[in-house]
């Protein structure tokens, strides 16, 4: 049976908490496909919907961007857990996005995320973000993980 996760799961993992948290659960951890299926709830009272746009909200797509790279993180935590349990910092490289619908109030933003490579220290990931499975973004993302304890590109600790 798949595994899921709720919120306190979610922040036991991710650094980030309200406004900048847009992950409010985890529907489905596969780590033997290397995949994860996280939810984000749209709602009126999203603080982003005051000034984007008065009268047409619309989820900014930097935000929608965020909430792929946070689903990217809780994958790489399910498959390295030695690795999350340290609390890294994780540092976004390379992204590229394409936006093809907007995401408004009321709308159930589906991420499913799916490794394409993973090292111990490095990943990149599939995010596909839907709507009533109608895609609204689809994204590549790179990221580097840095623990206290791992001596950085210099040398140095």
């Amino acid at each position: 049976m798949p595994e899921t996760w709720d919120i306190q799961k979610i922040q036991s993992i991710l650094p980030q908490r309200y406004p900048f948290l847009f992950i409010d659960r985890v529907l489905e951890i596969n780590t033997a496909e290397q995949k994860i299926t996280c939810i984000k709830n749209v709602t009126i009272n999203d603080y982003f919907f005051e000034g984007h746009f008065p009268g047409n909200p619309v989820m900014p797509g930097v935000l929608i961007i965020e909430a792929m790279a946070q689903a990217s993180i809780l994958l790489y935590a399910a498959l390295r857990p030695e690795v999350a349990e340290q609390r890294p910092t994780y540092y976004l490289g390379k992204v590229e996005v394409r936006f093809s619908n907007g995401v408004r109030p009321g709308d159930i933003l589906i991420l499913e995320a799916n490794i394409e490579r993973i090292i111990s220290t490095f990943g990149i990931v599939k995010v596909k973000a839907t709507v009533d499975k109608r895609i609204v973004a689809e994204a590549s993302i790179s990221f580097s993980v840095k623990c206290e304890n791992q001596p950085s590109f210099n040398g140095a600790k």
